[in-house]
Formats: C-alpha cells, sequence, structure tokens
C-alpha cells in the first residue's frame, strides 16, 4: 500500500503481531478483543480504500498533467502524496498498537479486583525464582485465602461478595511494601510474593496484611472479615511449583489450626 518499504514492513509486523493476539485461545474471552477485531478490520478496509482512491486519482492527474508538470513539480507532488501517506499510516499504527498493549495488560490481570491474574503470577513467580537461582537471595511465597467467604455469598449475595473481594484487594495492596507482588490467584485466594525477603520480616508484613484485611467494612453489622495465609520460603534450586506446594501446605495448616493467623512452611 505503501512506496516507503520501511512503513510496509512496519505494517506488516504489527498486522502479524495483532492476528497472533486475535487467534490465541488465551485471548478469546477477553473483552477487547472483539473491539479490537473489528478496528484491525476496518484499517484493512481503509487502507485498500485508500490504495483505490489514491489509483484512480494518480491515474486521472497523470493524463491531465503529464505535459504541464516539471520534474520538480512531479517530484514534490510524489513527496506531498507519500508524507499524506505515512501520517495516515502512522495514524492507524498507533491505534492498533495501543489496542494491542490494551488487550495484552487486560489479559494479564482480574477483570473484578484489577489485581494480577494467575498468568501474570505465574510470569512474575518464574521470574523471581530465576533471579534467586542465580543470585543465592532467597524469596518469600504467600498463598492467603479469605475465611468462610462463601457465607458472605450465602448471605448478602454475590454482588457483595464482589465488593468484599475488591475490598480485600485494596487491604492487601495497602499493606504490602511497594516492590512486593500480589493477585488474584483464584476464587477468594490470593498469592503474595515478597522478593528479597527474609522470613522474620515476611511474618511482619503477613501479619500487617491479616490486620488490614480485619479492617475492611462489609457495611453489614457484625460482618467480620478475617483470612488465613500460609508462607513458605524458596530454597536454592527448588522449582517454584514445591515453593508453592509448601506455601499451600501451611494455608492448609493456618485453617485447620482455627484460621485468621499465619503459618509457616
Amino acid at each position: 500500500m505503501s512506496d516507503n518499504p520501511l512503513l510496509a514492513q512496519d505494517a506488516n509486523v504489527l498486522n502479524r503481531q495483532i492476528e497472533q493476539l486475535l487467534a490465541d485461545p488465551a485471548h478469546q474471552s477477553n473483552p477487547l478483543r472483539l473491539p479490537l477485531a473489528k478496528l484491525f478490520d476496518i484499517e484493512q478496509v481503509h487502507l485498500a480504500q485508500l490504495d483505490r482512491l489514491i489509483k484512480i486519482s494518480d491515474g486521472y492527474q497523470l493524463f491531465s498533467r503529464r505535459r504541464q508538470m516539471t520534474l520538480e513539480e512531479q517530484y514534490d507532488r510524489q513527496l506531498r502524496r507519500l508524507e499524506k501517506l505515512a501520517r495516515i499510516s502512522d495514524h492507524y499504527q498507533s491505534s492498533l498498537r495501543h489496542l494491542s498493549e490494551s488487550l495484552k495488560d487486560a489479559s494479564l490481570h482480574d477483570p473484578l479486583t484489577g489485581l494480577g491474574n494467575r498468568r501474570f503470577l505465574m510470569d512474575r513467580l518464574m521470574q523471581e525464582t530465576d533471579r534467586a537461582s542465580r543470585h543465592s537471595t532467597p524469596y518469600v511465597l504467600g498463598i492467603l485465602d479469605v475465611d468462610h467467604f462463601k457465607s458472605i455469598n450465602d448471605r448478602f449475595g454475590h454482588d457483595e461478595g464482589d465488593k468484599a473481594l475488591c475490598a480485600i484487594a485494596r487491604a492487601i495492596e495497602s499493606a504490602l511494601r511497594e516492590y512486593d507482588v500480589c493477585g488474584r490467584w483464584g476464587g477468594e485466594e490470593f498469592l503474595i510474593l515478597l522478593p528479597q525477603t527474609s522470613m522474620d520480616c515476611a511474618l511482619t508484613v503477613a501479619h500487617r496484611v491479616l490486620k488490614s484485611i480485619k479492617q475492611v467494612d462489609l457495611h453489614h453489622a457484625g460482618t467480620g472479615v478475617s483470612a488465613s495465609l500460609g508462607l513458605a520460603i524458596y530454597s536454592t534450586n527448588e522449582r517454584y511449583g514445591e515453593t508453592l506446594n509448601r506455601a499451600d501446605a501451611a494455608l492448609l495448616q493456618a485453617k485447620s489450626s482455627g484460621r485468621d493467623m499465619v503459618m509457616v512452611a
């Protein structure tokens, strides 16, 4: 479509990236996928129409003005034409790039709480495990489960349950340090990743998290919120799945021991 091979190459690369995102089964249920697909189709139609219009316009003008235009005039017109095409192409590529980035970002975040989702957490966990293994600096992994969350849904409905999860997510975030990571692991479970942290320090953070959750106000008299938390510290050369399993075992121990507490694997 463009006479500039660099612009055409950039457009082709971006188009392939968008096609791959749209074809990825992981994005099929993403709310941004349909708008991206529609905009992509519209962009293709517009570029095709633009190319046809340019050819028709060029042919007519070439026929009527060929004998009158000097070489300099022909050069200037061609330059203006390419600049116009470049601006149009840049506009559409910018729109597609923005939607592509939005789609990627949305695919890594939980739509309810806004926290990172399981895919995001797994990526961060693999990165942190690789870093910890290379530098021999541990991290602490925590799995948190909201106590008796089913009773909130049963008593007040799922809308109130969703509001409670959002409030709990904010409470967890507010109690963590700037460089800590938290996300929704699934249902009413949250995963907390504390990089370069000793267990003593992790326990301080964990108790601060549970205290913050207990301060959540559900606007229902007599309704309190608490959570159980299991912690495990990464051992050098351990697979992150093993660390996860130990944190999950510690969580089960906290729940079986009366809940509203922190247990260490």
